[in-house]
């Protein structure tokens, strides 16, 4: 295995600190953080478009992003304002789909980016750690839906 550069190990501490992963050992950081790369966002600038193929997903390391849906007036509407350690763009790389929702940069944002192709070639390379990732990601986004659910619940009492 080659060794570590700079900018793998701002990765691997990175993914330590956005605490979506804390089932990974010291060790998996350090391989995962070959997948990831680093991308900065100017405030106001789209990272994707609502209907677009989703072929990376990201995780804000710093800065504030917002999930926008165009509604039938055609007027795009903030859903959810996300903030450091959040994931989003995962539904999209997991299942195949087109992007359920925009994401504009509500601030100067850092981002930690996993393409479909390299959580591929993590399956491949590291099924064990691509499992945990896949699997954290998945608990992420079970949390969300149980959360809309009580949205949705409480919205009809």
């Amino acid at each position: 295995m080659s060794e570590p550069t700079l900018l793998n190990n701002e990765i691997r501490d990175w993914l330590m600190d956005c605490g979506l992963f804390d089932q990974l050992l010291p060790a998996d950081f350090a391989t995962a953080s070959g997948y990831f790369s680093i991308s900065t966002v100017a405030e106001g600038e789209e990272i994707f478009h609502e209907g677009d193929a989703g072929s990376f997903m990201c995780i804000i390391h710093t800065g504030q992003v917002a999930v926008q849906k165009t509604n039938s007036d055609g007027q795009r509407v903030t859903m959810a304002t996300l903030r450091s350690g959040r994931a989003f763009g995962e539904m999209a790389v997991l299942d195949g789909e087109r992007r359920s929702a925009s994401c504009v940069a509500a601030s100067n944002c850092q981002l930690l980016n996993l393409g479909k192709d390299s959580l591929e070639k993590m399956l491949n390379d590291a099924p064990k750690i691509a499992a945990k990732i896949i699997r954290a990601l998945a608990v992420s986004l079970s949390k969300r839906l149980r959360m809309a659910d009580g949205q949705l619940l409480s919205q009809q009492v």
